[in-house]
Parts: C-alpha cells; sequence; structure tokens
C-alpha cells in the first residue's frame, strides 16, 4: 500500500509518499480500502510539531482523521461490518492519508449510497464537531440565538446549517466573498468581520460558537447574555472574563461517535445537510492540500482523492 509518511515534524511539504506494509485489523477493527480523506485544520497541526505536547506520536506516521472507503478484511469480533461494504468515519487522529486504513469499527457507519466517497469523507469530523458543539456543550434549543464564527469553513457550514435545523436564530461571521454561500446555508444574518464589528450588530445572544479564537473569542463575551454559553474548538475560554460576563466557557475536541454520525450521513444523503467541497487533491499532494488548508479561508472542505 502507500501512505504519506511524515518523519520529521515540520512543513507539510517535507512530507514524502512512501509505499510500507499493509496494517492488520485487530480483533475489533476493520481494514479500509480508503477511496478518499478529507483535509482538517488538525492535520497540519499535527504534521507542524505545534500538538506534541498533547498528541505524541511516534514517527513516522500517516495524518488524516476522515476516510470513506471500502471494507476488505475484518476482525474477529466485528460483526456490525463485513467486507465489501462502503464506510464512512472520522477514524483516529491519524491514518487516513493513505491507500488502506485499520481502523475500529465502533468508528465507522455504512455509506449512504446516495453519497460520493468524496462526499463521505468530507463529512465525519467536521460535522460532529458541529454537532457536539451545538447540542453537547452549547446545549442548543429552538428559539435560542447563535453566532458561529467562521461560518464558511468545514465546522462552520455544518454547524450553521444544524442550527438552522434545530430551529436556532443563526448569525455567521466570514468574509464578504462567503455572504451568499452562508446565507444559503440557511443563516439569518451575516457579519463581514472585514468591514463590521459584530459587536455592534448582536447583543443577549444565548450562543458563541468561537472557530477562530483570539481576538474574536475575547470579544465575543460581551455579546452573550447573563447564562450564555462560548464553546470553542480552538482556544480555552478565561474563566475569569466568563464569571465577570455571567456566562460559561467551555472548550472541547470533539470525538468519534458511531451513532451520531449515523444520524448526520443521513441527513447529508436526505439532503437535510450538505457539504461544500472546495478543492480535491491527490494523494502525493496532500502537502498542497494541507498549505491550503492553512492558509484559511476554505469554503466547505478539501478532499483527496486517493485513487486519483
Amino acid at each position: 500500500m502507500k501512505a504519506i509518511q511524515v518523519t520529521a515534524y515540520g512543513s507539510p511539504q517535507n512530507m514524502t509518499l512512501a509505499v510500507v506494509d499493509d496494517p492488520v485489523p485487530g480483533d475489533t477493527e476493520v481494514l479500509i480500502d480508503v477511496a478518499a480523506a478529507s483535509v482538517n485544520p488538525i492535520d497540519w497541526k499535527i504534521v507542524s510539531g505545534a500538538m506534541q505536547r498533547f498528541i505524541p506520536l511516534p514517527l513516522p506516521f500517516t495524518p488524516g482523521v476522515d476516510a470513506a472507503g471500502t471494507v476488505i478484511a475484518v476482525g474477529r469480533n466485528v460483526e456490525t461490518l463485513k467486507p465489501g461494504d462502503e464506510v464512512m468515519g472520522f477514524i483516529g487522529i491519524v491514518g487516513a492519508f493513505a491507500t488502506r486504513a485499520v481502523v475500529d469499527a465502533t468508528r465507522l457507519v455504512r455509506k449512504p449510497a446516495s453519497l460520493r466517497f468524496a462526499e463521505a469523507a468530507a463529512v465525519p469530523a467536521a460535522s460532529l464537531t458541529a454537532w457536539q458543539a451545538l447540542h453537547e456543550h452549547g446545549g442548543l434549543q429552538a428559539g435560542q440565538s447563535v453566532l458561529i464564527h467562521g461560518a464558511a469553513g468545514g465546522v462552520g457550514s455544518a454547524a450553521v446549517q444544524l442550527a438552522k435545523l434545530a430551529g436556532a436564530h443563526v448569525i455567521g461571521t466570514g468574509s464578504a466573498p462567503n455572504r451568499e454561500y452562508v446565507k444559503d446555508l440557511g443563516a439569518d444574518a451575516f457579519i463581514d468581520y472585514r468591514t463590521e464589528d459584530f459587536t455592534h450588530r448582536v447583543a443577549a445572544l444565548d450562543l458563541v460558537v468561537d472557530l477562530i479564537g483570539g481576538e474574536t473569542q475575547e470579544k465575543s463575551w460581551s455579546v452573550l447574555r447573563p447564562g450564555g454559553t462560548l464553546v470553542s474548538t480552538v482556544a480555552s475560554p478565561d474563566a475569569a472574563r466568563a464569571k465577570s460576563a455571567q456566562a460559561i466557557g467551555r472548550r472541547f475536541a470533539a470525538r468519534s461517535d458511531g451513532a451520531q454520525l449515523e444520524k448526520l450521513a443521513m441527513l447529508h444523503a436526505s439532503g437535510g445537510l450538505r457539504t461544500h467541497i472546495d478543492a480535491v487533491f491527490a494523494l502525493s499532494d496532500v502537502g498542497l492540500a494541507l498549505d491550503h488548508s492553512k492558509r484559511g479561508h476554505v469554503r466547505g472542505k478539501i478532499v483527496v482523492d486517493v485513487a486519483q
């Protein structure tokens, strides 16, 4: 099999495409032929070495957390999947940028027939992150108001749609070229962060989903109602600021959840959710894909076509 290999932390351009031995599934694992993977910011953060303290990995390793493909072998204790099943999943913290991958069976769900592999690979991590931010950590209820920073990205795009499906009033921030895109996803209002100060546009919100961090997060306390919640995937909210704002601050890392992903996959299959694919790269060009993600302003998701 072929796999992207990180032999030293640093630039994505230092990664290599190598021929390696096929992995062997353990008792609760399956081996899949990977058809497509997708890029998430965590990928280039891990490759750069920025996450070493939190996610120590032995070198070399193969990055990539999202994959879709076909099961070709199963461990002896796997009863939920069989060879030939087309699957998708948030497979772990590494392993997706390869022609084959071993994955714990609980991390995978069957791919809806209506989704192409490229679409299926773009769903898991972003959609799970958005769902968990809104519902598990944000406690979003119908009729509430939510501000989503970075609304045009992979997680932001999913969050806008899921919040709207939940019956919330949704405001998204982004750059001007993404205004119509975010509105088309279901946002009730859009704020161009380059020309508008969101603190002048909104107030007394129930929830802020922070996918940006820094000054954006700091300013977000002022637009929450007392008892409101700020949820971040990128930076821990300051406890003192939360207390001063009489609000709740939470940071979390998304987890793989097969039951949640199955529901999200069906929403995509039915058209209730959709994922925009910003760009497609070959497996040999994963370095370019990660650089594209790192530069920011990605609309939706970046996909790696492993068969290309």
